[in-house]
């Protein structure tokens, strides 16, 4: 069994590739179960956020390139526009990789804490599908205890900062009263919830909150007296919004050109800053050319976040200290599953020599021989049929010239160390 991991994510791909190969969430049980029928994989789970796309597959017999078809196939995307995007881990190196995205290391914002929990969640939903076995399990298992020890033993799990708190940095460094401001968030997620608490604890003088079900949106605004509106709303509030931040798992845009030019005529062209953090994108990308408007996506969040990666780096080195470890681990359990079919051949066909000298050893004594007798007859056919294969190996191992494996059958079977003349030491 091979473990593979196929992946795009915002080093090796813009937004506008993404984007079109993101799973939204109601898709991804079916999407997982095709994915299995499709191309064969024993098991697979598929991590899908706005930074990164990443299948995470076990199997004996498929590639890559079946995987490759696959999620070209089933997002209607050519294959070659793939290739230029994906990576490609195989195993140790594909367990690290999870390591290291699930500790927030291989994240646009470094030690950014929201991955373990989308991880978490990537499984839960394959374990749901059932497309997911002892493999996978496996895997998954060590790569959250590697991110809860990167949280518990470095300082990257301090102060954390994500995608959120990067955005809202980045709306300070163009509203210098955040207290005149005036916040809309669409979409009523992990993400809009952390927006919330950030633009709060920066002191923004109020916030919307838009959403698809407005019971959501309202869970949210009381938490952190916001006003809660439904998207379709969003027309009437639009022209006061000094900030539009926008995080849905919306499979088309939920914020036209033609409503922002709407809103900035109602605002006299007061300018607006909007960011659209979500994959696929929130807003449509033409509002990018009115004037008064400056539309940022993810991808303008790197240059933000800059400082926050220097400050995090020393955490990040024992991190990567911490990862080593547990891939070590990992290492020894999975090279300890593949001796274990070995292990139990070798103790069936032991049990099988030792029930049929019992049996004859108890017909002897059944048929009245003397207990001494039979009990070295019994010993003695052990040692022989026990024996038997063994020595033929090891004797063409000789005369083959094959000394690594006669040096491992006396560590085996802790013989002792032979001098120059082939004789024991003593």
């Amino acid at each position: 069994m091979t473990l593979h991991i196929l992946g795009i994510n915002h080093r090796t791909a813009p937004v506008e590739i993404r984007e079109k190969v993101a799973f939204a969430p109601e898709q991804m049980v079916t999407a997982l179960g095709q994915a299995r029928a499709q191309t064969g994989v024993e098991e697979i789970a598929i991590l899908s956020t706005c930074n990164r796309t990443e299948l995470y597959v076990s199997s004996g017999t498929i590639g890559t390139e079946q995987m490759m078809q696959w999620l070209s196939d089933y997002h209607r995307l050519p294959a070659a526009v793939l290739a230029g995007s994906c990576y490609h881990y195989a195993e140790a190196s594909a367990v690290a990789h999870m390591m290291k995205v699930a500790s927030g290391l291989d994240s646009m914002v470094l030690g950014e804490p929201q991955i373990l929990g989308q991880i978490k969640s990537a499984y839960a939903v394959a374990q749901q599908a059932g497309t997911v076995s002892a493999a996978l399990n496996q895997v998954f298992q060590h790569v959250f205890n590697a991110a809860k020890r990167v949280r518990s033993e470095t300082a990257i799990g301090q102060n954390p900062v994500s995608v959120a708190y990067a955005a809202v940095r980045l709306a300070q460094q163009i509203f210098a009263d955040m207290g005149a401001v005036h916040a809309l968030l669409i979409g009523a997620g992990e993400t809009v919830e952390l927006l919330a608490r950030h633009l709060r604890e920066q002191g923004v003088g109020s916030i919307t909150v838009a959403n698809r079900t407005l019971r959501h949106a309202q869970e949210l605004a009381e938490v952190y007296g916001a006003e809660a509106i439904l998207l379709s709303d969003i027309p009437e509030y639009l022209h006061r919004a000094d900030i539009v931040i926008s995080s849905t798992a919306s499979q088309l845009p939920v914020l036209g050109k033609g409503a922002v030019e709407s809103a900035l005529k109602q605002r006299r062209h007061r300018p607006m800053f909007m960011l659209d953090i979500a994959v696929p994108r929130d807003i449509e990308p033409e509002v990018a050319n009115l004037d008064d408007v400056y539309l940022y996506t993810v991808d303008d969040l790197k240059t933000a976040v800059e400082e926050n990666l220097r400050g995090r780096q020393d955490a990040a080195d024992r991190a990567q200290d911490i990862i080593a470890e547990c891939l070590q681990a990992w290492q020894k359990q999975w090279r300890l599953q593949a001796a274990v079919g070995t292990i139990r051949a070798f103790r069936n066909s032991v049990e099988e020599v030792r029930d049929a000298e019992l049996d004859k050893a108890l017909q002897a004594l059944a048929q009245g021989q003397s207990v001494e007798a039979v009990v070295r007859s019994l010993a003695h056919g052990l040692t022989n049929k026990l024996l038997h294969t063994p020595t033929l190996g090891l004797k063409r191992a000789g005369e083959e010239g094959r000394s690594e494996q006669l040096q491992l059958a006396r560590e085996l079977f802790n013989l002792p160390e032979l001098d120059d003349d082939g004789g024991i030491s003593r």
